[in-house]
């Protein structure tokens, strides 16, 4: 019900001036001349806007899913704190000459307000566009893979004198992954999918790694892994390249930045970036973890994280790129179980694909897990 009722919203939107209207709010001395659906987002209607403005030309405006984000004022809270900490962070280690790195600026709606709710009750933001940046679904070049790396050690490295308690969580138990097995089982057992041979490998897939949910959080509660203020969801996809250097300038998507591990960023960056048939592919049956990429990741990385990394932090690498695609596969599956509710999906068994996509991945990982130790262990 929930996923049909977010449908209808944005198709509303789309054919109707009320689009319009609502960007007309964060248009400041601007006219709304155009837009058009932006990005390839699984939680929120995104959209670019277009202004006949000699200042703010375009700027992404963004409908936030209060059925994910039930307090989307915290989400805004943690982004005025997180850009405010970032941008006096380059005010006072300011990058090479030649080098750029910008964060999205939150734009006002009229009464000087960071959000505007609609008649229907509906939560709108606008942030600035990174101009001249564009962004991949799938690792294009050598190259672009050590920007990935690069841009989320950036990312890190200027938030990592952030204390994480001064952000609110604005997902509890996301990315906590015994959280999310247990939730799987509450759906398992009401629900009845249909027999197939990809629902049966999902099904003993998780049975067998149901150990596994827990190492990270294990480590955590043995204080060898410390709170940080993390990303949320370091996808290669909100990675912003320049587009005539192609060098990494930006993150975007910051509605998950919170407190959390970075493993789960960092793996979450690798599980998104060494799978070349990218999470969206249909041959889930050919998906594998490249790691040669997965070096040049970690080289990016390390170029800029080396000095906040623990020794602990580096013996629960490989466990964060293992777990973190292991967890979405069980978010897809178990989403798949509960009638697609919370991921937004093209037909019936997307989820479904989706989670053989992320399993077949883990197993690939697991098959070179010892490539991808020794690779850590000549990074430290």
């Amino acid at each position: 019900m929930a996923q049909n009722t977010n449908r209808m919203i944005q198709n509303s939107l789309q054919t109707s001036s009320a689009l319009t209207d609502i960007a007309g709010q964060f248009a400041g001395q601007g006219k709304v001349i155009d837009i058009q659906p932006f990005g390839s987002g699984n939680i929120n209607d995104t959209f670019l806007v277009t202004l006949n403005s000699l200042g703010e030309a375009c700027f992404v405006l963004q409908r936030i899913n209060t059925q994910v984000f039930r307090q989307p004022e915290l989400v805004m809270q943690n982004m005025r704190t997180f850009t405010e900490h970032v941008f006096q962070r380059l005010q006072c280690d300011p990058l090479s000459p030649g080098c750029r790195w910008q964060v999205p600026r939150v734009l006002l709606a009229r009464g000087d307000r960071d959000y505007w709710v609609d008649g229907d009750g509906l939560f709108w933001r606008a942030i600035s566009f990174i101009e001249g940046s564009q962004s991949f679904d799938t690792i294009q070049s050598t190259e672009h893979a050590k920007e990935i790396g690069y841009a989320l050690g950036m990312f890190h490295r200027l938030i990592s004198d952030l204390p994480s308690e001064q952000l609110a969580d604005t997902l509890e138990g996301f990315h906590i992954t015994p959280q999310y097995l247990k939730h799987y089982d509450t759906v398992l057992a009401q629900s009845d999918p249909k027999q197939s041979a990809e629902v049966n490998y999902c099904l003993q897939f998780v049975r067998d790694r149901k150990v596994l949910a827990h190492v990270l959080e294990t480590a955590k509660a043995q204080g060898k892994l410390p709170l940080r203020t993390i990303h949320g969801d370091p996808k290669i996809n909100n990675i912003m390249l320049d587009m005539v250097t192609q060098q990494a300038v930006s993150m975007i998507d910051l509605d998950t930045v919170k407190p959390g591990l970075v493993h789960y960023d960092i793996g979450d960056c690798l599980r998104s970036g060494c799978n070349l048939l990218g999470e969206e592919t249909d041959e889930w049956e050919t998906v594998r973890f490249d790691v040669d990429l997965c070096q040049t990741i970690l080289e990016g990385y390390l170029s800029q994280a080396r000095d906040f990394l623990t020794d602990y932090d580096y013996e629960y690498i490989y466990d964060g790129i293992r777990l973190i695609a292991f967890e979405l596969g069980l978010r897809f599956f178990t989403d798949y179980l509960a009638g697609n509710i919370y991921f937004k999906v093209k037909h019936p068994d997307h989820n479904l694909l989706r989670a053989l996509v992320q399993f077949r991945l883990t197993e690939s990982i697991e098959a070179q897990a010892s490539a991808i130790q020794t690779i850590v262990k000549g990074m430290r």
